[in-house]
């Protein structure tokens, strides 16, 4: 396994999986199941998957269509949606799932990081954050379920999140989200500098030497992406691929 996570994220929408670009627009590419098996073959670390419904409809995970790809996936799994209480991450945690992202969740109920961590340890607790800059350039939590924007710093609520027990912080980039042009690196290595815990950096990504600048230059632990995995070419053709591992080994200089 590799020490740099490079980590596959796929948005669920109507039990389909979609790509979306800027949170907009969301694009079928094809069914949950069938992604799983190809990104088996291709022996992926981790994966992630976000239903981006849920929180928006105000419903519970949908467990049954979790329990579906839990049981298909050979790898390591978070989950990210609809999650309001511990009941529910025992739940999905039942069905097979090693992590869980808090989002919605997170930002209304603080203590729901500390309660969840504490029961089943910080290192399955993550706390996914999206962010856009404002017309001023000034970084703002988003809120996608409402499509507004979260008052507070930032930074402040980063650090309160690690304090309660963050394990990992998932930094999700909407201004960049499905643009392939690289991660927000100011934003990355802004949020690296006032906390410890490990950052999993999302939005942009379009080739390999993005995953390499946001560990070098940003001190990102893992770097994730959407839309490099599942489109190839100009046209942005659907085809779900994943780096040769010695590749990325290569990439990340962790040769044996």
């Amino acid at each position: 396994m590799l020490r740099t996570r490079v980590i596959p994220v796929l948005l669920l929408h109507n039990k389909g999986l979609v790509k979306t670009v800027r949170f907009k627009d969301p694009k079928y590419v094809g069914d949950p199941i069938n992604a799983i098996r190809i990104f088996n073959e291709k022996e992926v670390d981790e994966l992630i998957f976000l239903d981006i419904d849920a929180s928006k409809e105000h419903r519970e995970p949908d467990y049954a269509l979790i329990e579906s790809f839990a049981s298909e996936c050979f790898m390591p799994v978070c989950y990210g949606g609809g999650i309001t209480n511990v009941e529910q991450i025992r739940k999905v945690f039942s069905l097979g799932i090693e992590k869980v992202a808090l989002n919605s969740s997170a930002l209304r109920d603080k203590d729901l990081i500390r309660e969840a961590s504490q029961l089943f340890g910080a290192q399955s607790i993550i706390v996914a954050v999206d962010v856009k800059r404002n017309l001023w350039g000034r970084y703002q939590i988003y809120r996608h379920a409402d499509k507004g924007v979260q008052k507070g710093d930032l930074l402040a609520y980063l650090r309160e999140v690690e304090a309660l027990g963050a394990g990992e912080v998932f930094l999700n980039s909407v201004d960049m989200d499905g643009m392939q042009k690289g991660y927000d690196m100011t934003l990355l290595q802004t949020v690296r500098d006032v906390i410890s815990v490990p950052v999993i950096v999302c939005g942009g990504a379009g080739q390999l030497s993005d995953f390499k600048a946001a560990k070098e230059l940003g001190g990102a632990s893992a770097v994730a992406a959407g839309s490099f995995f599942v489109f190839q070419g100009k046209h942005r053709a659907v085809l779900i691929t994943y780096p040769k591992y010695e590749e990325l080994e290569k990439l990340f200089g962790e040769q044996p």
